[in-house]
C-alpha cells in the first residue's frame, strides 16, 4: 500500500482542550451582527437582531440552521447558529450561546428537536447540555448535567440515552433522556483500562468516541490510550455499558475516529498517533471487529514533521470516504468498493484553513464541511456525485471551530 504524497506540518501540536479558561455564564446570548466577516464564496448577509434568524431562508426546515460547536478557551464563542443558502451551501452565522466551556462535539436529537453539547475540558468532571432548537434560537433544557467522566470528546445517541466518551478519564457512559430532551438520571459509566506504548499520550486509557452500530445492537468505543476498540452491549433497563469484545489495533497508532461503511459491514478507523486508516470487517451478529488492512495518510516524524488524521466521514450514498489530517491540513477522498477491501485513492486537496479537526456533510449529501479549528473557519466544498472529487466552494469565520451538525 503507497503512502500519500504530503507537504510538511506547519506547527506543533496543540490542543485547546488543555488551554485552561474560566466557564462562562451558562445562559449568555451573544448576539452576533459584527464578530464574523460575511462568508465567501457566495451567500448573503442575513444577520438579525435578537439571536437566531426566524427568516425562512428556503430549502424547508430540513438544512435551514446549522449549529457550529468551538474551543472557548482558544477564541470560540461557544455554540453558533448559522443559516444556510439551500442554493449555495453558504452558512451565514447569526448568534452564538455561550453555556458550557468548550461546546466541542455536538448531536442532535429527537428529530432535530434538541441540540446536545458537551465541555470538552479537563477542568473537573464533563458536563452534557441540552437545548431545544426553535425558530428563535436554542434554549436551554436546565442546567448541564454531569457524565461521569472528566474530558468529553463525544457523544451521540443510542436505544433512549445519551453516550458520551471521556479522554482524560478514559471512560464512556449513558444518560437517560427525558421527554423534554433533557438527561434524566445519572450516568453509568464504564471505565476503560489498559495503556499503550507512547508515554506521553498512552499512559493510561483516553476513550475519544462512542457510537452505536448501523444495527442498533453494539455501542463501539474508540480508545486512543489502549489502541483498541471496545464492543459494547447496552442493558435497555438500566443503560449499564458491558464490554463484549475488544479489538487490538496497530501498537502506539491511537485510534482516533471509526466510520461505518455502506451496508454495515465494514468500518474505517482513523488513528491520530501513527497517520493511518484501518479498514475492518464488521459483524454485527457476533458483534465483532476485525482488522483487514491498512492505507498510510502521511507523515509519522520518521522522515518529516508528524501529521494527525481526526475524522472520517462516509459519503451518504456509501461510495466515498473523506479523511481530515491535520499539520498538512489535508483533505483525502476514497473511492469505495463496498466491501473490506482498500479504498481506492481519488484526490488529495488542502482542507482552505489550519487543522481540520471535523467533518460533516450537509443534508442534500451534496457538499462537505471542515471545521478549521486554528485558523478559525468552516470551509465548505461542492462534492461531484459521480466522480467524489471536491472543489472548494465557501468559507466563513467561525472562531476556534470544532464541528457543524445541520437541523
Amino acid at each position: 500500500m503507497r503512502a500519500l504524497p504530503l507537504p510538511q506540518p506547519p506547527d506543533p501540536l496543540q490542543d485547546y482542550r488543555r488551554a485552561g479558561g474560566p466557564a462562562k455564564d451558562p445562559d449568555t446570548l451573544i448576539v452576533l451582527l459584527s464578530s464574523f466577516s460575511a462568508p465567501t464564496g457566495g451567500g448573503k448577509d442575513t444577520s438579525v437582531d435578537g439571536g437566531a434568524s426566524t427568516t425562512d431562508h428556503g430549502g424547508g426546515h430540513l438544512g435551514r440552521h446549522a449549529y457550529i460547536g468551538s474551543f472557548t478557551t482558544g477564541g470560540g464563542l461557544g455554540i453558533t447558529t448559522a443559516a444556510v443558502d439551500p442554493a449555495t451551501g453558504a452558512l451565514t452565522p447569526l448568534a452564538a450561546l455561550n453555556g458550557i466551556v468548550n461546546p466541542a462535539c455536538l448531536a442532535l436529537g429527537g428529530g432535530g428537536r434538541f441540540l446536545y453539547a458537551v465541555s470538552d475540558s479537563d477542568d473537573g468532571e464533563g458536563v452534557v447540555a441540552a437545548y431545544r432548537t426553535t425558530a428563535g434560537g436554542l434554549v436551554p433544557l436546565g442546567r448541564p448535567a454531569p457524565v461521569g467522566g472528566r474530558g468529553p470528546t463525544h457523544l451521540g445517541l443510542a436505544g433512549g440515552r445519551l453516550l458520551t466518551a471521556h479522554y482524560a478519564s478514559g471512560s464512556v457512559s449513558s444518560l437517560g433522556l427525558g421527554a423534554d430532551g433533557s438527561p434524566a438520571d445519572e450516568p453509568c459509566v464504564l471505565a476503560h483500562e489498559g495503556s499503550g506504548p507512547d508515554p506521553d499520550r498512552q499512559a493510561g486509557p483516553h476513550a475519544h468516541q462512542v457510537l452505536a452500530d448501523p444495527s442498533g445492537r453494539w455501542i463501539l468505543s474508540v480508545d486512543l490510550g489502549t489502541d483498541s476498540v471496545r464492543v459494547c452491549a447496552l442493558d435497555p433497563a438500566t443503560g449499564a455499558l458491558r464490554v463484549h469484545a475488544e479489538t487490538a489495533l496497530p501498537a502506539g497508532s491511537g485510534p482516533r475516529h471509526l466510520a461505518f461503511g455502506p451496508g454495515g459491514d465494514t468500518a474505517y478507523v482513523v488513528h491520530e498517533l501513527e497517520p493511518l486508516l484501518t479498514v475492518c470487517r464488521w459483524d454485527a451478529a457476533a458483534g465483532r471487529l476485525d482488522p483487514a488492512g491498512g492505507v498510510p495518510l502521511g507523515s509519522s516524524g520518521a522522515a518529516g514533521e508528524r501529521e494527525y488524521p481526526s475524522v472520517a466521514l462516509v459519503s451518504g450514498d456509501g461510495r466515498f470516504l473523506r479523511v481530515a489530517v491535520r499539520g498538512s491540513n489535508l483533505l483525502h477522498t476514497f473511492a469505495l468498493a463496498g466491501d473490506a477491501g482498500e479504498p481506492r485513492h481519488v484526490q488529495t486537496v488542502p482542507c482552505g484553513g489550519s487543522w481540520p479537526r471535523d467533518l460533516a456533510a450537509d443534508p442534500s449529501g451534496r457538499r462537505v464541511y471542515v471545521s478549521n479549528e486554528w485558523s478559525g473557519d468552516v470551509t465548505w466544498f461542492e462534492a461531484d456525485p459521480a466522480s467524489g472529487r471536491l472543489s472548494r466552494s465557501g468559507q466563513a469565520e467561525v472562531p476556534a471551530a470544532a464541528c457543524v451538525v445541520f437541523a
